[in-house]
Parts: structure tokens; sequence; C-alpha cells
């Protein structure tokens, strides 16, 4: 074959640039062969690049292929760091950056889901991100702020005021309640009311603290906490449970402390149901949706009730979980038809055993709910064992008559009723202070709730809002059951009054849900 004076020169080059490679690829590599490319199978390629002009194609090494599918001794292979891709395994295993960057992308899943918007209220002209009024000391305050030139920042000063309202009063009641006591048992009538003070110091640190952080983290990590709960209440049953007044409900800890992890639960459960509506969305109208969130609840329930002992405690996080539900969905009639249905089984149940106690020898039974419940469908009866301290309960409260015998000077306090400075702290607050400081304490509450539902309105997206309502809930539900118990409209159950009762555990959680709170409240845009 003939070659022109351009396809010499091209062999030349191709030649050329072949042995400068061979040359800076060392000894080991393998010789290349040149050889001329065929011109004449080109024409009928279809998926072929336009030819270089001139009467020669440009030669290329043999066995060195355009598209790499494999690497070669020819060609460096680039560094290739293992654990930042992800890609580290042990022993053929996933390894701990695999796990590390999935569950990373697990918890960006869910802050995407925690900032779904609150659904439309019917025909109101509702928009994402509306704009609300300023309300009593918040609207003072933002208004000192706009004159002094600074930037203003919403902040629910109403609700901190009743906090500390309700916590100074609770203090002060405290002592009053429990000096006779702690200065029989401990020889310092100061013990309870020390001991709930520095609590309550720390509850306002742990409040202020929550309430700069975004809520959005906790609902990141809401299942997270509710395996915590559910861990922390197993622990009951370790050696760690310490067992008081016949129930096993508490942890040791260092310092001659104690905590409850029922407590945990009821926090637990407000977050991750919470999270768990706004995942399922519209999924959570279904009754499959329903019943998934029902589950959760009834299993964080079941703990409290198995793991702890505490009926009253189980009640109150299955209710939450309930009233969750209930806000959430669209339909209200199910609801009501389902509270007629459970209203009425209860009345039915409650007419059955009473006939089974005047009938039978009931009362002998060893089961101490049961025999809560009979005490409770016939006081008079027990008035010397079962209903001993609801019956002087209802004494003190009718003693107090309208304005009370005055702070301090209440009688049934004086070692007549057992712990009144737990669960029957209202009775001696009736009988120091009247009905005129059981109203007091009514509307303390009302405002607190009121401030909170303001909250759960106003919230900007709609796991705040759950948020808010699942924390209003919880204490309604428990203000409501502890006024039912005291005046004998329940039967016995333990549960306290919220930020009033002595007990360190629930007033920190306590604390905390209301830092939770302020929280959200700090993300409501103003108006004006």
């Amino acid at each position: 074959m003939r070659l022109t004076e351009t396809g010499s020169l091209s062999v030349i080059r191709g030649y050329s640039r072949q042995t400068t490679f061979q040359a800076e690829s060392g000894d080991s590599m393998k010789s290349r062969i040149v050889r001329p490319v065929n011109r004449r199978g080109q024409a009928n390629r279809k998926k072929k690049k336009s030819r270089v002009s001139g009467e020669t194609q440009p030669m290329r090494p043999v066995g060195q292929n355009i598209r790499r599918n494999s690497l070669s001794d020819t060609q460096p292979i680039s560094p290739v760091n293992v654990r930042a891709s992800g890609a580290y395994t042990t022993g053929g295993r996933p390894g701990y950056g695999t796990y590390r960057n999935a569950y990373r992308q697990t918890i960006e899943r869910r802050r995407q889901i925690l900032r779904t918007p609150k659904p439309q209220e019917g025909n109101r002209d509702v928009r994402s991100g509306a704009k609300v009024k300023r309300s009593g000391v918040s609207s003072l305050m933002a208004r000192r702020k706009s004159e002094a030139g600074t930037q203003e920042t919403y902040f629910d000063f109403d609700l901190l005021l009743v906090i500390i309202f309700l916590m100074c009063f609770g203090l002060v009641m405290l002592y009053s309640t429990s000096a006779y006591e702690a200065q029989a048992d401990f020889g310092n009538d100061l013990y309870y009311f020390t001991r709930q003070a520095l609590i309550a110091g720390a509850g306002f640190v742990v409040m202020f603290v929550v309430s700069k952080i975004d809520y959005h983290i906790y609902g990141a990590f809401a299942f997270e906490i509710y395996i915590f709960a559910m861990f922390m209440m197993a622990l009951v049953q370790t050696p760690l449970g310490l067992t008081l007044n016949g129930a096993r409900r508490w942890i040791r800890l260092p310092g001659n402390q104690t905590l409850q992890p029922a407590e945990i639960t009821k926090i637990a459960v407000i977050l991750f149901i919470a999270y768990e509506l706004c995942r399922l969305g519209k999924k959570a109208y279904t009754l499959k949706g329903m019943m998934r969130v029902v589950a959760f609840g009834a299993v964080a329930s079941g703990g409290v009730l198995f793991l702890t002992d505490n009926l009253s405690t189980a009640i109150i996080v299955m209710a939450i979980t309930c009233i969750l539900i209930f806000v959430i969905h669209p339909k209200t009639k199910p609801f009501v038809m389902i509270i007629m249905a459970g209203a009425l089984i209860a009345a039915v149940g409650i007419i059955v055993l009473s006939v089974m106690i005047a009938n039978t020898d009931a009362a002998g039974s060893d089961n101490f709910r049961l025999q809560r419940i009979i005490s409770w469908l016939n006081p008079e009866a027990t008035a010397a064992t079962g209903s001993y301290q609801v019956m002087q309960g209802l004494y003190a409260i009718g003693s107090g008559g309208l304005f009370g015998k005055g702070l301090g000077n209440s009688t049934q306090k004086l070692g007549v009723i057992p712990e009144a400075q737990n669960d029957m702290i209202l009775v001696v607050i009736c009988e120091e202070l009247g009905v005129f400081g059981a109203l007091l304490i009514l509307i303390l509450f009302g405002v607190l709730l009121y401030r909170l539902m303001f909250i759960a309105k106003n919230a900007p997206d709609l796991y705040g809002s759950l948020i808010a309502t699942g924390i209003f809930a919880h204490i309604a539900l428990q203000v409501i059951l502890n006024i039912a118990v005291v005046t004998g409209m329940l039967p016995t159950t333990g549960i306290t009054l919220p930020f009033i009762s002595y007990g360190g555990t629930a007033i920190l959680f306590l604390m905390a849900e209301m830092g939770v709170a302020l929280g959200i409240s700090r993300r409501i845009r103003l108006e004006g």
C-alpha cells in the first residue's frame, strides 16, 4: 500500500505517541503494535464519527479501547475513601458508615414530615403562616420593643406568668400542707418545701433551655424518645426499681433521689403520636391508620400499667392518644358514638358490680382496685377503711366554707388525711381558702389551658399544633381527674394536681412540656 505524505506524517505521529506512552509506563508494560486503520469497512458503519480529512486515518494502539469496562495495568486506580462513601464493610456486612448515612437520611425525612402545614378549617380564610393578633402582656412587651427600636420576637408572656403564679402558689400551699408531717417524720418542717423548691428552680432552667430549642428536633427523634420511655419503665422491674406505699413505680437515683418513668412516657407519647399523625397524613383518617396510631398509644399505656402498675397514668396516656386522633380527624360523629357506647358500657358495668357486691362477698377481695371501686360505690360503709381518705377530704371541703379558715389553719392536715401534700392537697386549699381559693385555682388552670389552645391554633405547622394540643389534653385530664377524685365523683386513683402537688419528677417534666409550648409560641407570626 502506498502512503501519501499526509498519511506518512500521521503514521509517524501515532508511532511517536505510542513509544512515549510505553516509556512512561515502565518496563513491565506490554508492547504495542501499530496497525493501519481499515478505511473500507468504515463507510458502511452508521454510528461512526465523520472521517478525518485526508487519505488516511491516525493510528491508535491495539488493545486500548475508548470505552474501558475494566481497569488494566496501564491505567492508575483513583483512591477511594471507603468510610466516607459509606461502603465500609466488616465480614461482608454493611459497616458503620452505611448505617450512619441511612440514619441521617431517616432523620432528614422526618424533619420534612414535621413541616406539614395545618389543614384548611372549613370555609375560613386560613392561610399557611397567617399572622395572628397579640393579646395581654405579649402586646405590651411588643409595643415597648417597637418603641425602643429593637427587633420584635414573639413570646407568650401570659403563659409564662400563669406558670410562675401556679408554681409560687403551689409552693406556699405545699408548705402549709406538709409542715406538720415533715416536722413529725423528719424533724424539719421545710423538708418537702425545700425539695420541691429546688426541683422547681431546676424546672424553670429546663423550661428556658427547652424553649430555645426548635421543637422540630424533638419530632425528628420522637421514635427514639418513645423507645427510651419504654426502656426506662422496664427498669422498674429490675433491682433498680423502688417500692413505696405498696406500689413499684420508681427508679433509684444517686443522692437518695427517685425517678418515675411514667412521667417520661406522657411527653414521649405526645411527641411521637403527633409525629405519627403528621407522617400518615390523610391515611390517619382511615380505619387502618387510626388503628395503627391507637396501637402505639396502647403499647405505651400497657407499659405504664404492667411495668409500673399505674392505672391512672395509663388512662391518661391512652386518653391523650385518642384526643389527638379526634382533633385531627375531620369527622366528629364516629367519636361521639364511641363515647356514648363507652359511657353506656361503664354504666352497665357499675350496675352489675353493685348487684354483685350486694349479693356476694366481693368486699372481701384482695384486689386493691376492686376495693377502691367498692369504697367509691358505698363510701359510708367503708368510711373507716377504703374510703377514709375521701371522706376526710369531703369533711375538709365542707368545713372551709366560702372563704376558708385562713392560711395555715387547717385541722385535717394534722395527721388526719394521710399524704395530704400529694393528690389530696386541693382539700387543704378548700379548707384554708374556701370555695374562693378553689375558684382561684380553677381560673388559673383555665387561663393556662386557654394559652395552650391559643398556641395550638396559631402554631406555624401541624406538628406544633398537635404538640400543643397534647400538652393541653395532658393538663386538662389531670386537673379534671384530680378534682373528680377529691370530690368523690371517681374512685381514688392517685392522680396529682399539676404544679401544686408534691412530686419532683412530675414537676420537672411538666416544666419541660411548658418549655416546648413556649418554644412553639416563639414561631408564631404577629400582626401589626
